[in-house]
């Protein structure tokens, strides 16, 4: 009966400690990052620190949405160590819910405080930016305009496209105006835009066709659509907006911990090898996004932050208006 309990005790301390040794050496992170960009910087983590990376992506139909309803249903119960998004809105709904849990992340010191939670339930890196992009072929030089505001113009009418305003970043850039002007002031802008026929495009990077292919001047869309554009066509030119006005708006990635996860030591790891300088050269020369610390290195033909005049916009306030703005701009369409 002794050597039967010796027996049994011995599987079960076997049993355990494999189960702890398969859950030290991986980390679970969800992306709505596209594949494409965010899988070979998780391959290089993996191959460096020897930390398995388990991966789950949000497919192009269910993005932005899929990984964050999976992070929701499962907050009883975590499966997944770190989320990295593509922009704050998810990360600021995480913490609202309770989902998401403060790390500051001590490579993420040089990074500006305004694209941080003040406390540490995200933190943001490489950026993109909502920009104007145009058609050579069919505007001049000197009429390209020079702020959002000026695309209310008559000049303009029905010849500027934005992406459908109830998805995206489309939705951040209206909301983020809400908390920049005012609700009253960006309301009296998009009643001016839309009686000046601007064109509602099915994404952003149906504006980028639209444009490229002359049916519109001019559109607003984000950095990684423009730089595409002008790498297929020299005849598209791109525009930081408002540069002596309200500035651009920034949209960085956020990565941010899950509350009560397995795998919380390797979450933080692979954290700060995300907010790392290495990782902002990486996304800077695969997709040209923009790095938030100083010095990095990255090509010649991706702008800096140092001479763009970023929007003063508050993250986590823009993402709580965004119900309110989406109620609005669902009869703003209708109307």
């Amino acid at each position: 009966m002794k050597n039967r309990f010796i027996v049994i005790w011995t599987l079960t301390i076997m049993l355990f400690t494999a189960g702890c040794t398969h859950h030290a050496n991986e980390v679970v992170v969800y992306t709505s990052v596209d594949q494409v960009f965010s899988e070979p910087v998780l391959k290089d983590f993996e191959r460096e620190t020897g930390i398995k990376v388990k991966a789950v992506f949000d497919t192009e139909e269910t993005k932005s949405t899929g990984v964050l309803n999976r992070l929701i249903s499962e907050k009883e119960n975590p499966q997944c160590d770190l989320f990295w998004s593509g922009d704050p809105m998810r990360a600021v709904v995480l913490k609202q819910k309770g989902i998401s849990k403060p790390y500051h992340s001590p490579v993420a010191a040089g990074i500006d405080p305004v694209y941080k939670d003040p406390q540490g339930y995200w933190t943001g890196f490489s950026a993109r930016a909502r920009v104007l992009i145009y058609n050579k072929s069919v505007m001049d030089s000197t009429d390209v305009p020079l702020s959002i505001f000026d695309l209310t113009k008559e000049k303009y009418k029905g010849k500027v496209a934005i992406a459908n305003p109830l998805f995206g970043t489309t939705t951040f850039h209206i909301a983020a105006l809400y908390t920049t002007l005012g609700s009253g002031k960006t309301k009296l802008f998009l009643s001016a835009l839309k009686k000046n026929n601007v064109v509602i495009a099915s994404s952003n990077g149906d504006v980028k066709k639209q444009v490229m292919q002359g049916r519109v001047f001019c559109g607003i869309t984000d950095t990684d659509d423009a730089f595409e554009a002008m790498k297929e066509d020299k005849n598209t030119g791109m525009v930081f907006l408002d540069r002596k006005g309200i500035g651009s708006l920034i949209i960085p990635n956020t990565v941010n911990l899950i509350k009560g996860s397995p795998n919380s030591e390797n979450g933080k790891k692979l954290m700060d090898y995300l907010l790392s300088k290495k990782t902002e050269a990486k996304l800077a020369k695969s997709c040209a996004q923009m790095p938030l610390h100083k010095g990095v290195k990255v090509p010649a033909d991706v702008p800096s932050l140092d001479y763009i005049a970023p929007m003063k916009v508050d993250y986590d306030k823009t993402s709580e208006l965004l119900p309110e703005v989406q109620n609005y701009l669902k009869k703003w369409i209708e109307n």
